[in-house]
């Protein structure tokens, strides 16, 4: 039988990241391909006092149904959290628990996108954002970018001058790929520019509670005045992943459109996992646990940059991320990263070249590393590795 599927499907292909890991699956492969956090710092044993405090205490309403918005005490607390790092005052009732930051991704496509319409978003991008949106055919509009995020000149540029433009996707702190930060001065120039064409903004905040030196910077969301920002935020990198558990912060007209999609999707994010989360912040200190995960990833992060100086050709360029879990390498132009890739998992090591984080070809000469899921020795060794093919394809 041949089947006939959606339109959509032809814009939907799998994830250049997760279809790398499978790939990278042997254990004798050393990969800067994922954004994991390392598995050995999860907290597993404070997860497992706090599930059997759970089950002990409302074990039947843990494996019940429940709402659809979430539970009540990881939302109040969600909240507390929110305006302690990031500055944003907000109520439970304007905040919703999704299964992951990625569902958030996925909800705001379906709540804003047509196909035809126009959304904003950096170049590069993440690139999980751009597979949820391509699901509802939009299309993508580059903004250029520099060390210190979107540059506003160009911005106002695409805003003066793009009909039927719908959405900006942002990633601020720490963006994935390149690991960069937006300043202040370009937080107020954006929002200044956003309130001037009153475009909705999903801020995607996966990263911001990991930063290794300077001060936290106020979320976007914080500097809203028009209630246009969208806020996406989770515990994954913080916390346990596989709990999957993210929100959505947003006007409540807006919340009200991501409650009914959420309730077509899956009803409601997992009931125990929501309570477990809850519970463990109860018991622990989250707060010590992420300090711990930042001291980490520090000294992963310098000991990745300095592998880069030492093992790398002159010719490559990367990103000083301030936190977060990537950095960016720039090969010269005309390189393709894509064509080094399997050169490098030939010597069991790899990445994920640039080329997807970018709605559309042309930008191949950029791979993205993680520093955050490899130990020191299999980053140095890893390192090793990447710069001797390095070295072969583009000289010293």
């Amino acid at each position: 039988m041949e089947y006939t599927f959606a339109n959509r499907m032809n814009r939907l292909k799998g994830s250049a990241v997760r279809e790398l890991m499978a790939l990278t699956a042997r254990p004798e492969v050393i990969s800067f391909a994922g954004g994991m956090p390392a598995p050995e710092l999860f907290p597993v044993e404070g997860v497992k006092a706090a599930t059997c405090a759970v089950l002990d205490e409302i074990g039947q309403k843990a494996l019940q149904y429940a709402p659809t918005e979430g539970y009540v005490p990881l939302r109040e607390k969600i909240v507390e959290r929110m305006e302690k790092r990031l500055h944003i005052k907000t109520d439970i009732d304007h905040v919703l628990i999704t299964s992951g930051s990625q569902q958030g991704l996925d909800f705001s496509a379906r709540v804003f996108l047509n196909p035809g319409d126009v959304i904003l978003v950096e170049s590069p991008s993440y690139v999980g954002a751009l597979n949820a949106f391509n699901a509802c055919e939009p299309t993508y509009v580059e903004v250029p970018t520099d060390d210190y995020g979107m540059i506003p000149e160009e911005l106002e540029k695409i805003l003066a001058t793009t009909e039927n433009i719908k959405l900006i996707y942002v990633i601020p702190d720490f963006q994935n790929p390149s690991g960069k930060t937006w300043s202040m001065e370009r937080r107020e120039h954006f929002m200044e520019l956003v309130n001037k064409y009153e475009i909705p903004v999903i801020e995607d905040n996966p990263y911001g509670d990991l930063r290794f030196e300077g001060e936290y910077l106020p979320s976007l969301k914080s500097m809203d005045t028009k209630d246009l920002v969208i806020f996406l935020g989770t515990m994954s990198k913080v916390f346990c992943p596989g709990l999957r558990i993210g929100w959505v912060c947003a006007p409540t007209e807006v919340l009200a459109k991501y409650n009914f999609v959420k309730q077509g999707a899956d009803l409601q994010t997992s009931s125990i996992d929501q309570m477990v989360a809850s519970k463990f912040m109860e018991m622990y200190d989250l707060d010590a646990h992420v300090d711990k995960i930042k001291a980490v990833y520090k000294g992963r992060r310098d000991l990745m940059l300095n592998c880069i100086k030492e093992y790398f050709p002159s010719c490559v360029e990367h990103t000083t991320p301030e936190g977060g879990l990537f950095t960016w390498i720039t090969l010269p132009e005309g390189v393709d990263a894509g064509k080094i890739a399997p050169k490098c998992l030939e010597q069991n090591v790899a990445y994920v070249p640039g080329g997807a984080f970018y709605p559309y070809p042309g930008k191949e000469n950029h791979f993205r590393l993680n520093y955050s899921n490899a130990t020191e020795e299999q980053l140095v060794e890893g390192m090793k590795r990447l710069g001797k093919v390095l070295k072969a394809e583009l000289g010293e």
